[in-house]
């Protein structure tokens, strides 16, 4: 049986744009819920692995930086659904972010 050759290594132009492509724009703000610092991914509590999407509540925080299309709030207000505040914001809220975002 012969031995696997090693791959050559990807260049740092690739590896940055695929990163920058892949980076959720809600990892520019800390996570409250793991505590991960902006500018880095959410990791689970438990075994510390870093995980693809960032934690909902971070994407939340994240997307109150936009007015909602939904409740109409303002900025930096959470949504409310009848005059009762939402844990989330709304999905149109999040959507509206991101295209800003982007």
């Amino acid at each position: 049986m012969t031995a696997r050759q090693p791959g050559a290594p990807m260049p740092p132009a690739l590896r940055a744009l695929i990163h920058s492509t892949t980076t959720h724009p809600a990892r520019t703000i800390a996570c409250p819920h793991c505590h991960a610092p902006a500018g880095r991914p959410c990791t689970l509590r438990t075994t510390s692995r870093h995980l693809p999407e960032p934690h909902p509540q971070r994407v939340s925080n994240w997307a109150q930086a936009a007015a909602c299309p939904e409740c109409q709030v303002e900025p930096k207000t959470p949504c409310h659904d009848a005059g009762r505040p939402l844990r989330y914001v709304h999905d149109r809220r999040t959507t509206e972010a991101k295209e800003t975002a982007a």
